[in-house]
């Protein structure tokens, strides 16, 4: 079993070196920061490569992510590689504070001591350094202390390193290695607990990538499911998506947009296959029906007979780009019917996108030419409860009816998109 193990692990990063064959190492380590997606946290729009600056929404107030550029004064330039892989895999800073988790150090963890190291002469070798002081976190003074977060590493961490499957080939420990590592999937697509923990950091236990609540969206379940998972998503599909944002299926919005901006179009294809290999692979964590198309909101629409609640703006507001039938126009605007965003539970993101539409797609600096508007000016909360509504129950989707105040609730607490084009450079 252990001979069985090493091999793997040998065969993964066979697989990472063949990705980047003729790479130095400071190249391999600006590729894994891609990866990473380090630049989306660390970067702000208008400003220096991973400078800092950027406001993140905690349930414990707002964090402002830090220069890592290697200033020596205000970066990490005095930082050794033990104090890289410390903060990196560890959360700790070279000064001995705990960072917060808002740092995705429990995905990090798993990270080689090749790739740390890879990455370590990226940031020291690659990037220029930013004299730029970082910013206080707004967090109430009782919640400041750090030392907590010495109990919270112990209880909710995982060891450090990945543990290929002896039962699965190359490919897919590789696509593993980055979804669950580099790629941190799991920090958003993962359930918290109580203590804000993630219920699961591997697919050993179901609650893996099972789909959560995030800053007034829903992340997607990516497992199995038939309905609201990507049961009914081919490898193809989530290739797709990865590196463009958008499929047949479904496009990106939310957070997902700096994932598709910033890392997943920039991958090796031998990547982004692995990743769909491993995702594809996820179980459901439900027994749940296939969807069925069903025309008869089609053909209601398509008479004289009175409408349901919701069905006169969507034929005036929707239907233009997603259909009367509900079946969009692939791949850039999305179908409604037997799409797993509608058929969730959980509205959030549906609510999200009719209040404040969606920020561009841009893949490798060039934009999308088609973006979901916003409608909170134009649609009263009655009114987008009651289109969603309709979507929800038409076509065959059979999900749950909205009431006003799950709109009412949402509409202060989030922000209209901008059809502003953001590229955050790494160079």
């Amino acid at each position: 079993m252990r001979l069985a193990a090493a091999l793997l692990v040998s065969l993964v990063l066979a697989s990472v070196a063949h990705a980047q064959t003729g790479t130095s190492p400071t190249a391999r380590g600006e590729y894994l920061a891609r990866a990473g997606d380090c630049v989306s946290c660390h970067s702000v729009a208008g400003g220096r490569a991973f400078a800092g600056g950027l406001k993140m929404g905690t349930p414990v107030g707002t964090i402002t992510t830090t220069n890592i550029t290697p200033d020596i004064e205000t970066g990490i330039g005095t930082y050794t590689l033990q104090d890289f892989d410390r903060a990196v895999r560890q959360g700790i800073a070279k000064d001995g504070r705990r960072l917060y988790p808002a740092m995705p150090y429990p995905s990090y963890a798993k990270l080689t001591d090749a790739d740390v190291q890879s990455l370590y002469d990226y940031f020291m070798r690659g990037v220029p350094p930013v004299h730029q002081a970082n910013q206080p976190s707004q967090i109430p003074f009782f919640l400041t202390p750090r030392w907590p977060l010495a109990i919270w590493n112990t209880l909710f961490t995982g060891s450090t390193g990945f543990t290929p499957d002896p039962q699965k080939d190359a490919q897919w420990n590789r696509g593993a290695y980055l979804v669950e590592g580099l790629g941190h999937c799991g920090a958003c697509h993962t359930p918290r607990g109580l203590a804000f923990q993630e219920r699961a950091l591997d697919p050993s236990i179901d609650k893996y990538l099972q789909g959560a609540e995030l800053d007034a969206w829903y992340a997607p379940n990516l497992r199995g499911d038939l309905r609201t998972g990507l049961g009914e998503w081919s490898e193809d599909d989530i290739a797709a998506f990865l590196k463009s944002g958008h499929n047949g299926k479904g496009v990106v919005f939310g957070s997902m947009l700096d994932v598709v901006n910033n890392s997943t179009p920039y991958l090796a294809d031998d990547d982004i296959r692995a990743m769909a290999i491993f995702l594809k692979s996820l179980p459901a964590t439900e027994q749940q029906t296939k969807f069925s198309y069903d025309d008869a909101a089609t053909r209601a629409l398509q008479g004289s007979k009175p409408q349901p609640p919701g069905a006169a703006v969507y034929a005036g507001a929707c239907a233009a780009c997603h259909g009367i039938d509900g079946k969009g126009q692939p791949p850039f605007m999305p179908p409604l019917a037997g799409n797993p965003v509608v058929l969730d539970a959980d509205p959030s993101s549906l609510v999200n996108l009719v209040l404040n539409g969606a920020q561009p797609i841009v893949v490798k600096g060039v934009p999308d030419a088609y973006r979901m508007p916003q409608f909170r000016i134009q649609l009263s909360d009655e009114q987008i409860a009651q289109v969603l509504s309709f979507v929800r129950g038409a076509w065959g989707n059979d999900a749950g009816a909205l009431k006003a105040d799950q709109v009412k609730n949402l509409r202060p607490v989030t922000d209209p998109s901008s059809d502003r084009v953001i590229i955050l450079r790494m160079r």
